[in-house]
């Protein structure tokens, strides 16, 4: 997420030459400005940081069609995106109306029952009741781009065809639904879109992910969450990305940047939590109180920022991608600190 920025450059004057001589020689000059500008960028060691290891990887979660199940990985690309495993990206595939708007597990809780197994060009997936369909990961130009509505926000997407279709809306059975995937020559929906009063937020671009490319949750703000509930609850209730062990309970609200393997990434904001977090992951059925009441019982955000996250109760962080590269399971979790 690299910026622009131009610079005025000051005429040489060279008396006792030819004009097209000295154009020449002000040519060379601002020619060895130059490189030796670059040159010394490229020099220029990076700021250095200190590390301090706050954590470990203890889970990563792949979703690639929003809202269903997730998809359990060892190892894992981080684009500026987010997640990708071989040919399968984070939330690159949405079920829609057929007028383009998004379909959620809050609409449709049974999506969470939707399984996805990877292949190597295919995703299968599977639900109860349906048999098993096979849908390729890449599809014909000819397919259709669809306009689509998603939190207000405009997107494209390319309809992955009759058969999935039928195949949504025969599972779901209350209307018919389309699947379509975003393709990365696709304008994404950008932080200023996303958040258009939050100026001071780092540029970047997602596709059909809520809020940001990384949503990550430590295991030790589940277990002080479980303790305040009469029924326990699962780490997928939350559908998280990435999962810390190995640190304080809400220790994850402190940290600005992060080095996961050799991936960089920088906290955008607090994740707020919604009814989708009322959906049973192993039932599909959507309670609309618990964990939701919980957390707003302890978690609601400081008043200075209430402009931002309303009363919506924060569990979570949201992170954007500053360098990206791969990260694992086992790896351990450093902050970065001046």
């Amino acid at each position: 997420m690299g910026s622009s920025s131009s610079t005025a450059l000051a005429r040489l004057g060279l008396p006792g030459q030819p004009r097209s001589t000295w154009l020449g020689v002000a040519a060379l000059g601002l020619a060895a400005v130059a490189l030796g500008t670059v040159a010394w960028r490229r020099a220029r060691p990076r700021r250095r940081r200190q590390l301090q290891q706050v954590g470990t990887v203890s889970k990563v979660w792949i979703y690639p069609i929003k809202s269903c199940k997730g998809v359990s990985v060892c190892e894992t690309e981080c684009t500026d995106m987010g997640l990708r495993c071989g040919k399968v990206r984070d939330r690159f595939w949405m079920v829609v109306k057929e007028d383009g708007h998004m379909i959620t597990a809050r609409q449709e809780p049974r999506l969470v029952l939707v399984t996805i197994t990877l292949e190597n060009n295919y995703l299968m997936l599977e639900a109860p009741g349906m048999e098993p369909i096979v849908l390729p990961i890449k599809l014909p130009s000819s397919n259709k781009i669809q306009d689509c509505r998603l939190f207000g926000l405009d997107i494209k997407g390319r309809d992955c065809g009759d058969e999935v279709a039928r195949w949504f809306t025969s599972y779901l059975k209350t209307q018919a639904y389309r699947l379509v995937q975003f393709d990365t020559k696709m304008k994404g929906r950008t932080t200023k879109k996303l958040y258009p009063s939050e100026s001071y937020l780092q540029n970047y671009e997602v596709a059909y992910p809520d809020c940001s490319p990384i949503h990550l949750i430590s295991e030790a703000s589940l277990v002080d969450l479980n303790t305040r509930l009469q029924k326990k609850v699962k780490m997928e209730y939350f559908r998280p990305n990435i999962v810390v062990s190995g640190c304080e309970a809400f220790e994850e609200d402190t940290w600005d940047e992060l080095l996961i393997g050799d991936v960089e990434m920088k906290r955008v904001l607090s994740c707020p939590r919604c009814v989708l977090t009322t959906v049973d992951p192993d039932t599909g059925i959507i309670d609309r109180k618990e964990p939701l009441e919980t957390l707003k019982s302890y978690r609601l955000c400081d008043p200075s920022v209430k402009s931002l996250y309303q009363s919506s109760p924060l569990f979570g962080m949201y992170f954007s991608v500053e360098k990206i590269g791969s990260l694992r399971v086992g790896d351990p979790v450093y902050r970065m600190v001046d």
